[in-house]
């Protein structure tokens, strides 16, 4: 069963998602060669708790962090640490907040300073190929024609969509139904309603869309070591089409 959400809860998440969109804000400010991601952690969670919000991410199923960031071939779920961004690196922050027991979640890709022309064209694919699949994301439309449309787009940049992890329904819960996978089958999957909100998020490889857990129990690392980009935003499906919850401006996440 895919939740519904009231126009009250709907009031609530959109503001969860503005202030997971000033934080991410705040962040893409401070990605930068010579910062270690750990620091890049402790902005978020401090920004965050000070609007009166949590890190969904912290503790959640035992993750360590307040926020994932995982750099060049790591997929998702990267823990912060000493590590230290270098020119050249590209880097996915993927974050989550609690507002009043509701959330929201939003992913970005950046690159460091210079980076060569494959790199970026892979965060420009991914990025067009979230707001593509955010297009199908209206009433009465399907689930998979969210998934198929951004698997077409990536594929036909030579580029592949992750499998073992896919986008999903949030709302009371970080996680809910339904499962929002990068490929599929358009005019497949349940029919999209009005006050359902997804959390749509393609992860694209660079070379095999094959993943690798490291020892840490946590982090995806692409299995061929390519570079991989992430992005995602909350987004409503209303009677006016999809409303994202998390842009991170007046305009798109750039």
């Amino acid at each position: 069963m895919i939740p519904i959400k009231s126009d009250y809860e709907l009031q609530i998440m959109q503001e969860a998602g503005r202030i997971l969109s000033q934080t991410l804000r705040r962040l893409k400010g401070q990605i930068k060669a010579g910062v270690r991601t750990r620091e890049i952690d402790q902005l978020a969670a401090d920004f965050i708790l000070a609007q009166s919000a949590l890190p969904a991410f912290k503790n959640y199923k035992g993750f360590p962090a307040n926020i994932c960031i995982s750099v060049n071939e790591e997929v998702v779920h990267g823990i912060p640490d000493e590590r230290v961004l270098k020119e050249g690196d590209i880097v996915s922050v993927d974050a989550g907040i609690n507002f009043k027991g509701y959330f929201a979640d939003a992913a970005f890709t950046l690159p460091i300073g210079r980076v060569d022309s494959r790199k970026r064209k892979l965060i420009e694919v991914t990025k067009k190929a979230l707001y593509l699949g955010i297009e199908e994301a209206k009433e009465n439309n399907h689930l998979l024609d969210i998934s198929s449309v951004i698997q077409k787009y990536v594929e036909s940049h030579g580029f592949s969509v992750v499998r073992q992890f896919v986008g999903h329904g949030i709302g009371l819960k970080m996680h809910e139904e339904p499962e929002i996978p990068n490929f599929g089958t358009p005019h497949r999957g349940a029919r999209l309603l009005c006050g359902m909100v997804l959390a749509i998020e393609p992860m694209v490889n660079m070379g095999t869309w094959e993943v690798d857990i490291l020892d840490n129990g946590w982090t995806a690392v692409t299995r061929d070591k390519l570079p991989s980009a992430h992005f995602e935003h909350t987004v409503a499906i209303t009677k006016n089409g999809p409303k994202i919850l998390t842009d991170f401006s007046q305009g798109r996440l750039n």
